[in-house]
């Protein structure tokens, strides 16, 4: 009987690291080695791509003014979830051009399917407490790695930002992804600009 190899299939499936699809979950590889949450297996269909601790949930607080400051029995407050919709886009493709993509990435609204409880929303949302646009840049194919972080570009952005200043909108431009993000961010600077931006979608 034949066995085959894990390696020689994801070097077959996986070897050109600009498709869409690929560069795509490629993308979701960066941001979660950003953030130091690799070692969590990615999961196709969830609601969103990715998922950190965020603020302590209601109540957490006065829970713990109670104790005087004690160690108790599951001591650690409860963090609530912050999902992340990762975005890819890149001005050069898999298949021959005649000149660079437009850098345009998609915001819309979908009916997200919730992993753990295996159910699906019951309308369209943007289900994500924050977006990280990751542009590819460059224009010349053969200078362009995609597994070196210096080639990628960051932008991080509250949902409630999306939903205040492009609230039906179901694409978003770089120009305009710009004027949002306000500043764009390098692979160094993502996971405190991640933190950054679940914060103030909290408060927003």
């Amino acid at each position: 009987m034949t066995h085959l190899y894990s390696q020689e299939f994801y070097a077959w499936a996986y070897g050109d690291l600009f498709t869409n699809t690929t560069r795509g979950v490629l993308a979701e590889y960066i941001v979660a080695t950003a953030l130091g949450i690799c070692d969590t297996k990615r999961v196709e269909w969830n609601q969103y791509d990715l998922e950190i601790d965020g603020a302590e949930s209601e109540g957490a607080e006065s829970d713990r003014a109670e104790t005087d400051g004690a160690e108790t029995d599951g001591a650690q407050a409860e963090k609530k979830r912050v999902g992340i919709e990762v975005k890819s886009a890149a001005y050069v493709q898999a298949w021959k051009q005649d000149r660079p993509s437009e850098i345009v990435f998609s915001i819309r609204r979908a009916q997200g399917w919730d992993e753990r409880t295996n159910t699906t929303a019951d309308s369209a949302t943007r289900s994500a407490a924050v977006y990280v646009f990751c542009v590819l840049e460059g224009k010349v194919k053969k200078s362009i790695d995609p597994l070196d972080v210096s080639h990628w570009t960051f932008y991080v952005v509250p949902t409630a930002v999306l939903e205040s200043e492009v609230p039906t909108r179901k694409t978003i431009g770089l120009a305009r992804l710009k004027q949002l993000a306000e500043v764009p961010r390098t692979y160094d600077q993502l996971k405190d600009a991640i933190y950054e931006a679940a914060a103030e979608n909290q408060r927003g």
